[in-house]
C-alpha cells in the first residue's frame, strides 16, 4: 500500500461538489444544506468551489434557488450529466442526449463553467464510445471535470442518514474526526501516486458531493487540510495543471481519477490505485469500531 501518513509536501488542492442540489430529508432540509456549505466555506475564506450539477435533480423552485445562491456567493457551477447515467451502461447517443439536456439547463445559471463530470467517473465503455463523446462536447467547448482525490464520503453519508431513520444516537465528533481523517488519508494517497509515478507534484482536484456531511464539516476539512501545510486553490486554476490536463479516449481505467488513470498507462496495477477506505465494509468496520452510531 502507498500510504503514508507522514507524507507531509506543501501541496495544492481544489473543492468540488457532485450531484447538486441533492435532496434534503428528515435529518436536514435541502436549502438548510446549501446554507451551511455556504456558511462553512466563507467562514474559511474559501474564495470559489465547483458545484457539479446534476440537472434532473432541479425539480423545484427551491432546487434553482439553491444553485443560485451558491453562484451568488461568487462559486461555480458546472455539469454533471441530467439523470446520473453512467456512459458505460447507456448508449453512446443517449448519454449524449441526456448531457446536451443538462447543457440547456444549465444556460439559465450564472457562473457556469463548461466542464463535465462523468457520473461514477464513466468515460465510456470503449475506445470508441469514449472518442465519440470527447468529440461531442469538445464541439461545444466542454472540457472534462476530471478528479485527482476519489473517496466514498457518500457511503458515510448513507450511513448517516440511516442512522438518524433508524433513531440512533449520532456522535458527530466521532463522525466529524472519520470524515475528516478518510477524506486526508485519501489526499495523502493520491499524491504518492503522483510523486511517485508522474514524478512532481500536481494541482489536485477534490471529489465530495453535496451532501450532509459537507454541510456539517466542511470548514473543519478546509481547517484540517490547511493544518497539514496545504493550500485550497480555485478548480479553475487546478484545471490549467500541465501534468494532469491530458486526455486520450485510450486511456482505460478512468474511474479513480486522472492521476489513477495516468499512473496506469505507465503500467501501475490498479489494485494499487485504488485507496482501502473506499470500501463499504472496510467504512462500517471504522463506524463500528470507533461507535459513531448507537442504538438506544
Amino acid at each position: 500500500m502507498l500510504l503514508c501518513l507522514g507524507h507531509a509536501r506543501a501541496g495544492e488542492i481544489a473543492l468540488t461538489f457532485d450531484d447538486a442540489p441533492l435532496q434534503g430529508n428528515g435529518f436536514m432540509g435541502g436549502m438548510e444544506k446549501t446554507q451551511r456549505i455556504i456558511k462553512g466555506l466563507q467562514a474559511q475564506n474559501v474564495e470559489d468551489a465547483l458545484f457539479f450539477v446534476t440537472t434532473g435533480n432541479i425539480r423545484d423552485e427551491e432546487g434553482a434557488k439553491r444553485l443560485k445562491a451558491y453562484a451568488n456567493a461568487g462559486f461555480h457551477l458546472a455539469s454533471h450529466s441530467h439523470k446520473h447515467v453512467s456512459a458505460n451502461k447507456v448508449d453512446t447517443n443517449d448519454y449524449l442526449m441526456d448531457f446536451y439536456q443538462s447543457h440547456l439547463t444549465l444556460q439559465d445559471y450564472d457562473n457556469v463553467l463548461k466542464l463535465h463530470r462523468f457520473p461514477y467517473l464513466h468515460y465510456g465503455q470503449t475506445q470508441e464510445a469514449r472518442t465519440k463523446i470527447q468529440s461531442h462536447l469538445n464541439d461545444l467547448g466542454y472540457g472534462f471535470g476530471y478528479v485527482t482525490v476519489d473517496n466514498f464520503d457518500w457511503h458515510i453519508n448513507g450511513r448517516l442518514l440511516a442512522a438518524h431513520r433508524q433513531g440512533k444516537q449520532i456522535d458527530l465528533e466521532k463522525l466529524k474526526q472519520l470524515y475528516l481523517e478518510t477524506i486526508w488519508e485519501s489526499i495523502v494517497f493520491y499524491d504518492q501516486i503522483a510523486s511517485t509515478h508522474l514524478k512532481q507534484p500536481v494541482k489536485h482536484v477534490l471529489l465530495l458531493h453535496e451532501n450532509e456531511l459537507a454541510a456539517l464539516f466542511i470548514g473543519d476539512l478546509v481547517a484540517y487540510i490547511r493544518s497539514k501545510g496545504w493550500k485550497i486553490i480555485s478548480p479553475a486554476e487546478a484545471y490549467k495543471d500541465p501534468v494532469l490536463n491530458v486526455y486520450s479516449p485510450a486511456f482505460s481505467f478512468n474511474k479513480q481519477g486522472r492521476v489513477a488513470a495516468l499512473a496506469h498507462e505507465k503500467g501501475v496495477d490498479t489494485k494499487l490505485l485504488r485507496h482501502e477506505s473506499e470500501n463499504a465494509q472496510f467504512l462500517d468496520k471504522k463506524l463500528q469500531q470507533q461507535q459513531v452510531f448507537k442504538s438506544d
